[in-house]
């Protein structure tokens, strides 16, 4: 299983950015799992940010509500984070990542999201 996320860049404060996370392999059940997405900005420990549930339910952490939204495909296997109104204190590493039952064990390789003041 391998989930590859994609979408981070430099961005001014104020705007938007889109990530994307596509999970392959053949015995992964997209429509199964919780997707979330989780950020390490430097110096601190990883938070996760944003998940969605197998019914489409969606759960944010205070400092994102109401500028990032969460969301899934599960035909394309493909789960997504758009994040506007961007701030300096949004800039991290994300990660997107998968669970069922139990804690996050699928893990994608990071993407950079820097915001300039």
């Amino acid at each position: 299983v391998q989930l590859q996320a994609s979408g981070g860049g430099l961005v001014q404060a104020g705007g938007s950015l889109r990530l994307s996370c596509s999970a392959s392999g053949r015995t992964f059940i997209f429509r199964n799992y919780i997707m979330g997405w989780f950020r390490q900005a430097p110096g601190k420990e990883r938070e996760l940010v944003a998940f969605i549930s197998t019914a489409g339910g969606t759960w944010y952490t205070d400092s994102v509500k109401g500028r990032f939204t969460i969301s899934r495909v599960n035909a394309k296997n493909t789960h997504y984070l758009q994040m506007n109104s961007l701030k300096p204190a949004d800039t991290a590493v994300y990660y997107c990542a998968a669970r069922r039952g139990g804690p996050y064990d699928i893990w994608g390789q990071g993407t950079l999201v820097t915001v300039s003041s």
